[in-house]
């Protein structure tokens, strides 16, 4: 055991010291030491409840013969963090979680990890933890948020989004939008949509790290405590027969994690962090790689914000279980894959059905022969780009229309709720990527906006920062190299055409070579936005979103 080094022989009696001074036992430290790294805090709704999952978790080590160690680690909401300079820490946090979860299970020796995330950048934080530290884990998330009723209709926060766009053009009074602001967030959980943070707990099943059910039974259900103590009791099975994530997050863990993101019509954001998960096990995970799986997985599932279900409605359906099952039926899927369970994922999934067939359809009758999100490549996006086609109106598919510029996001912002966007156009916000943000900060605000104008169908949004997975539209981020780079964004010039060709996976500014070059002989880089702290260190050691923005 790891933990033999802190508490075994005569020279560790001053580490057995402190450790009794925890209030354990001889036979506790017998044992072995399981982190239970907590993520819950009274700021993040997604994770207010976690205290409850940790408690469960520790039932269940201590029921497998494990003595249970809880610490904390930090989350930040990505909506309470929107549209102000909160966001430039959103994506940073990942690796602030990932280092500090591996100080601390390697100063304090431990054997065995259980992960507790619930959003966002969460979980993609603890997942490469998991794999950098190589030692047995389980992921065990929060669970998402019921969806709130309006009017007898779901909504949730993205309806608060893109309520303030109807309201700013009188589509809804500020009674109704405060009336949808009571109800759309009804209590605890990760965001109740395919958003970002329930896509990425989905795809942990697929990756094997957690067990049938972590992405989608509802966080108030009484079947989260219990699959919280079933993760407790097989950490401790793990241990014993020293499984660790390497082993399972293999190649194919990897293509089958892509393959039910595709099946789901996830966020874009999976599009970073699974290539830094995948680097801290040591293998490749490109843009190519990204859209060859695309090309070949069906679409199965509209869920918010690309169709009217919810998770909830998901897990009815049969959860992640009958997507997998459906997509191993048709070879789409690698069922030999490892995970936590000690069985293959085919032996996991094999008996899951779909229970309500209008939530998940089949690969016979999929809502689109690809899959949910797409790469764009062209001479705006020499390094790719990525948008949520599942989630686009397909008049928007193909488009071409005049570049509104903007600097940021604040300038966007100020012009789409100052009613300057007009139908055709394409609003272009760029130095928002990883080092020019810096921090590659999420825009739910302009998009959801854009969507409550009623203008989604008419306007498209590029941008070399990010878009969130609650975003829908012709929003197309990641665009690589960033402007901040020299990117071509960075050459754009307001009222250049724009051509977007989804289906051909393109993405040009109608400009000539030379005129570009041009222009480039003329463009200065711009003065880094933040001068200390932890987003200046970011900003110099982050790689570009086409490589999963980690630091290099």
């Amino acid at each position: 055991m790891n933990s033999s080094r802190i508490k075994n022989g005569v020279e560790k009696a001053p580490h057995r010291s402190l450790l009794k001074a925890l209030g354990l036992t001889d036979w506790e430290m017998e044992r072995p030491f399981v982190g239970v790294v907590n993520s819950q805090n009274e700021l993040v709704p997604g994770h207010m409840h976690l205290d409850q999952i940790a408690a469960a978790v520790k039932a269940g080590v201590r029921a497998n013969g494990g003595t249970p160690l809880e610490w904390p680690s930090i989350a930040i909401c990505d909506g309470i963090a929107m549209n102000h300079e909160g966001m430039r820490y959103s994506l940073a946090s990942r690796e602030l979680i990932a280092d500090s979860i591996e100080s601390m299970a390697l100063a304090h020796a431990l054997d065995a990890l259980v992960l507790i995330p619930n959003c966002d950048k969460v979980v993609p934080g603890m997942l490469m933890a998991a794999a950098r530290l190589n030692i047995p884990a389980i992921v065990i998330s929060g669970g998402p948020m019921l969806a709130g009723r309006h009017q007898g209709q779901p909504i949730d926060l993205n309806s608060l989004f893109e309520g303030v766009g109807a309201c700013m053009v009188n589509k809804i009074t500020e009674a109704e939008l405060a009336e949808l602001e009571d109800r759309a967030c009804p209590g605890c959980g990760s965001c109740s949509g395919m958003f970002t943070a329930n896509t990425m707990n989905c795809l942990c099943e697929a990756l094997g790290l957690a067990l049938p059910g972590n992405g989608t039974i509802p966080a108030v259900s009484a079947a989260r405590i219990r699959l919280a103590k079933q993760a407790g009791w097989q950490v401790m099975e793990l241990v014993r027969s020293n499984l660790r994530p390497k082993e399972i997050l293999t190649p194919q863990a990897f293509r089958n994690a892509l393959t039910l993101d595709m099946a789901l019509g996830g966020s874009t954001n999976t599009v970073l962090h699974l290539p830094a998960i995948a680097r801290e096990a040591g293998l490749p995970l490109d843009l190519k790689m990204v859209d060859q799986v695309s090309q070949s997985v069906p679409n199965l599932c509209k869920l918010r914000p690309g169709g009217p279900y919810h998770i909830q409605d998901l897990d009815e359906a049969g959860g992640i279980p009958a997507v997998l099952n459906e997509l191993l039926r048709h070879g789409l899927v690698q069922g030999e894959a490892l995970t936590v369970t000690g069985r293959p994922l085919a032996e996991n999934i094999r008996e899951r059905q779909i229970a309500r067939p209008e939530v998940i359809r089949t690969v016979a009758d999929p809502h689109s022969p690809t899959g949910g999100l797409a790469i764009l490549w062209g001479n705006l996006a020499p390094d790719g780009a990525v948008v949520k086609q599942s989630a686009v109106a397909p008049e928007m598919l193909v488009h071409t229309g005049p570049a509104r510029v903007f600097n940021s996001e604040d300038e966007a912002c100020a012009a789409i709720m100052g009613n300057q966007i007009r139908p055709g156009d394409v609003i272009v916000i760029r130095y928002e990527g990883p080092k020019g943000g810096p921090g590659m900060r999420e825009m739910l605000t302009p998009t959801a906006a854009v969507a409550g104008m009623e203008l989604d169908k008419e306007v498209a949004l590029l941008t070399d920062g990010r878009f969130s997975g609650a975003t829908r539209g012709a929003s197309i981020g990641h665009i690589s190299p960033e402007a901040a780079e020299g990117g071509p964004m960075c050459l754009v010039a307001e009222g250049d055409t724009i051509q977007i060709d989804i289906p051909k996976r393109q993405l040009n500014v109608l400009v000539s070579e030379e005129q570009l070059q041009q222009r480039r002989q003329q463009w200065t880089p711009p003065e880094p936005r933040v001068q200390s702290g932890y987003l200046a260190r970011y900003a110099r050691l982050v790689s570009s979103a086409s490589q999963g923005a980690v630091l290099n």
